[in-house]
């Protein structure tokens, strides 16, 4: 007789939005992580039929039903290798993530926090003061926390300013480190030509993984990056070279789209490159 347990593959739970068109969140995460041979498991947030930086999408909230639909995995009895967050609308959404987590988090298992809250030094319009207090101690129960600068900034309540040296960038990590997570990987600093990861383990110095420039931002990077560095965490990578894997893959993403003429709205094309992903 066949062993009717869920859970003999390693699993990802991916808490975020769906967007149909315009490649980011769960629509990127979810064939990142696959072609990473990991089972990935969403967890829809919200549905868009593309994403909010088009002048015009549907969208359908999903916070109503994210109980229900967890209430069934429990029935399953799933366990998950991973579990990893991305942009959350409210702070009810939030709650109902903390929620989620005391459901399925484990000693064993990860948990991958990306706190999607701002950029360019300024916090999203969505974002109030009560959800940005939820983000707070959501991300007391991060193992793994992936920051920009700005997110970084509000989190730590340090200000935000242009440039920043290794000392500050040591200092911000070291206040983010002291909530829960043990590792953290702050994106996105610009440095001349290059853009940067700022990479800190607890206990051990920071250091810089630096990778040089290629075109514009474009919509889903942050995804595919959190993506990758949790499906490399799920199985055992270095945490160094994961955040080189993850920077090395979006810039050949961004390149390949460039070539392609894919505008700026439609993300990246990593199917072009999916297969070179291990």
């Amino acid at each position: 007789m066949s062993d009717m347990s869920h859970n003999h593959q390693k699993k990802i739970a991916v808490i975020n939005d769906m967007s149909g068109f315009g490649r980011c969140s769960i629509a990127v995460e979810l064939p990142v992580i696959s072609a990473m041979k990991v089972q990935c498991c969403p967890l829809p947030t919200s549905i868009f039929s593309n994403h909010t930086g088009f002048e015009s999408f549907f969208f359908d909230d999903y916070t109503d039903k994210m109980e229900d639909y967890m209430q069934e995995w429990v029935k399953l009895g799933l366990q998950f290798n991973g579990i990893c967050t991305g942009f959350l609308g409210s702070a009810r959404q939030i709650r109902i993530v903390e929620h989620f987590l005391s459901l399925f988090q484990t000693k064993d298992n990860i948990t991958i926090i990306d706190p999607v809250m701002g950029d360019y030094g300024k916090m999203y319009p969505t974002y109030t003061q009560e959800t940005c207090e939820e983000m707070k101690k959501l991300v007391t129960h991060a193992d793994i926390l992936t920051p920009n600068l700005t997110e970084g900034c509000i989190l730590s309540g340090m200000a935000y300013h242009e440039s920043w040296t290794k000392k500050e960038l040591t200092h911000m990590a070291e206040l983010l480190a002291e909530t829960g997570p043990e590792k953290i990987v702050i994106t996105g600093i610009q440095q001349g030509k290059y853009v940067a990861n700022f990479c800190y383990e607890m206990g051990q110095e920071g250091y810089f993984i630096k990778t040089e420039k290629a075109g514009m931002s474009r919509s889903g990077t942050g995804d595919i990056f959190s993506a990758i560095i949790a499906a490399d965490a799920v199985n055992g990578v270095d945490f160094h070279d994961s955040v080189k894997k993850a920077s090395a893959f979006i810039k050949k993403c961004i390149l390949k789209s460039m070539e392609m003429d894919i505008p700026l709205t439609d993300g990246v094309c990593f199917e072009e490159l999916l297969t070179t992903l291990k």
